[in-house]
């Protein structure tokens, strides 16, 4: 379950920093969230409209830098409850993509959204974006295959098994094995 601070405050805010990462104002039509394992790494992913493009941004939110090849740090940020945190674009955080190849293989299932205020659980959210694991067969050897996490939803070819998100008024796969 990923546990949601009720009245929490974030600097800058979610919204602020997918404007930074796209590059312009855009309009979140949905979001959900994985569980980490270890319980150490936030990976929350965006369904947004950026202009005319639907584009899927995955964010990580960690308690310390992230020192791995690959990693891109979008931003820091100060949330009222937990601290400094920094935030990581998804894509290239091996804990979100192991939250993603769970996901594609029906191992892992979107993070239930639980409200904490003041210390204790005072309820739950609804996901505004829900997933569902797409079987395929996209051939070759499975050690060889990739993985990679889909960011223009208008573009997102493919045949291999994927992940496959719906939110009001649409649907893409967001994720995919091949």
């Amino acid at each position: 379950m990923a546990i949601l601070h009720s009245g929490a405050t974030i600097r800058p805010t979610k919204p602020e920093l997918l404007e930074a990462e796209l590059g312009g104002p855009v309009e979140v039509l949905g979001s959900y969230r994985f569980d980490d394992p270890a319980g150490e790494v936030g990976v929350e992913a965006f369904v947004v409209r950026h202009g005319e493009q639907l584009r899927h941004v995955v964010l990580t939110y960690r308690g310390a830098p992230l020192d791995v090849a690959g990693a891109r740090l979008i931003a820091t940020m100060e949330h009222s409850e937990l601290g400094r945190r920094w935030v990581y674009d998804g894509a290239g955080d091996p804990v979100a993509v192991a939250c993603f190849r769970r996901a594609i293989a029906g191992e892992q299932e979107q993070a239930a959204l639980e409200l904490w205020e003041d210390g204790r659980k005072v309820g739950m959210r609804e996901p505004t974006v829900r997933l569902a694991a797409l079987a395929g067969d996209p051939g070759g050897d499975p050690a060889e295959r990739g993985m990679w996490v889909v960011r223009d939803l208008d573009d997102a070819r493919g045949t291999g098994p994927a992940l496959v998100a719906t939110w009001d008024g649409g649907e893409a796969v967001v994720a995919r094995l091949g």
